[in-house]
């Protein structure tokens, strides 16, 4: 699976952006979707996760209430609104596909579990 993600910027805290990430070379709807983020010296963290359908989503706690992870099936793209930015939040946000089945925060959370990524889109918030 090829991913291409975008929609990364500069915004100021308590702002939004929406990152969108395409998916190439497998049948879209049957992908498990996740976003990462890395950032400036730390380890690469889930943020959030969606399920074929949609119709299961997971967070990290970190984001809670304020991110929302979505799909559309028909554009082969998985989205992630962000609203109400915090300096904490700046890193680059990655996208993430996996083909095989899994469930639960914990399985979505696990990285090891994707087996394709994108390559990065850089999300920066200044305080």
């Amino acid at each position: 699976v090829q991913l291409q993600a975008s929609g990364g910027g500069l915004v100021q805290a308590g702002g939004s952006l929406r990152l969108s990430c395409v998916a190439s070379g497998r049948p879209f709807s049957s992908l498990i979707m996740g976003w990462f983020r890395q950032a400036p010296g730390k380890q690469r963290e889930f943020v959030a996760g969606i399920n074929w359908s949609g119709g299961s989503t997971n967070y990290a706690d970190s984001v809670k209430g304020r991110f929302t992870i979505s799909r559309d099936n028909a554009k082969n793209t998985v989205y992630l609104q962000m609203n109400s930015l915090k300096p904490e939040d700046t890193a680059v946000y990655y996208c993430a596909a996996s083909d095989t089945y899994f469930s639960g925060t914990y399985e979505y959370s696990s990285a090891r579990n994707y087996d394709s990524w994108g390559q990065g889109t850089l999300v920066t918030v200044s305080s």
